[in-house]
């Protein structure tokens, strides 16, 4: 489930499995996992992706459950209002499934797109048109680290800091990113997340869907700055707009922008590579396993 690493405990749940691993954890320093002055191995300072010594990330809390309330039961469409718009996206996702409740994902993310984040009132409302109680959209809101259960900022910043990203410098440029943003927490989402699958772009990051990179920790300003500004983030480095061979994989094209090549991996073949045959290659007859 998504976990927030500010939280202590399960509250009256009682301790959880992992609480009692507490001798495993890292000492950390403002939610981070390494000490202060400790710095890094290679020279990194400040706060970091928390991560145990040998390089896992340090996994966060649930949310407590609030045990002293009655269970939530399915809302009453006569007195629960929804907004025409949204209703009519949640049923169009339920009728294109044999089992309705599959269609729970792409609902809560309508939902989210409507109030901002999967709200008490969002998650009220697609109950509410699925017939669900509040309690079982929760329990996949909760899951899904894009599904957001708390209010965050309109644009989303998740800088990947998995294995590749972390070797080139994604601790670095999320340090950097949260110097530039500050304390503009209603603008801007901004977190480290899991493998974004753009080792290639590395350090990268996803800005409202958009995949940026390789980026410099000098365009940093330049990155919040276009966001503010509602432009196009860094069309330079935008991954959509790379050359492909599959002709429907690049998105369409930005006035001025200029899309940095591919990696090369070397010139081209030109010719066959000399070498000796194979044994195959070198037998006239050849015969066959069942002895024909």
């Amino acid at each position: 489930m998504k976990r927030d690493a500010a939280e202590p405990s399960r509250g009256a749940a009682g301790p959880s499995p992992t609480s009692q691993r507490g001798a495993e954890r890292p000492a950390q320093v403002n939610g981070h996992g390494r000490e202060a002055g400790t710095g890094h191995p290679h020279g990194r300072r400040g706060p970091q992706v928390a991560r145990f010594g040998h390089g896992s990330r340090v996994p966060g809390w649930d949310d407590a459950a609030d045990l002293s309330r009655d269970p939530a039961v399915i809302p009453d469409a006569a007195t629960t209002p929804v907004p025409a718009q949204l209703r009519a996206e949640i049923e169009a996702h339920m009728a294109k499934y044999p089992d309705f409740r599959s269609a729970a994902i792409p609902a809560l993310a309508a939902a989210q797109r409507h109030h901002g984040w999967c709200s008490p009132e969002a998650i009220e409302q697609a109950a509410c048109v699925m017939a669900l109680t509040p309690g079982y959209l929760i329990s996949v809101a909760s899951f899904y680290d894009m599904l957001e259960t708390h209010p965050v900022g309109c644009h989303d910043v998740y800088v990947c800091t998995n294995i590749s990203c972390s070797l080139c410098g994604a601790d670095e440029l999320m340090e950097r990113l949260r110097e530039e943003i500050g304390d503009d927490a209603e603008t801007f989402n901004l977190r480290a997340f899991e493998c974004l699958g753009a080792c290639d772009i590395a350090p990268m990051a996803s800005v409202d869907g958009t995949y940026v990179g390789p980026i410099d920790l000098d365009e940093v300003p330049t990155l919040i700055e276009q966001v503010r500004d509602g432009t196009p983030p860094l069309p330079n480095k935008q991954l959509k707009l790379r050359k492909s061979t599959d002709q429907n994989a690049a998105g369409a094209p930005i006035p001025g922008a200029t899309p940095t090549a591919p990696t090369s991996y070397g010139p081209p073949m030109t010719d066959d590579a000399s070498g000796p045959p194979a044994a195959i290659e070198e037998s006239s007859d050849v015969t066959s396993s069942d002895g024909g």
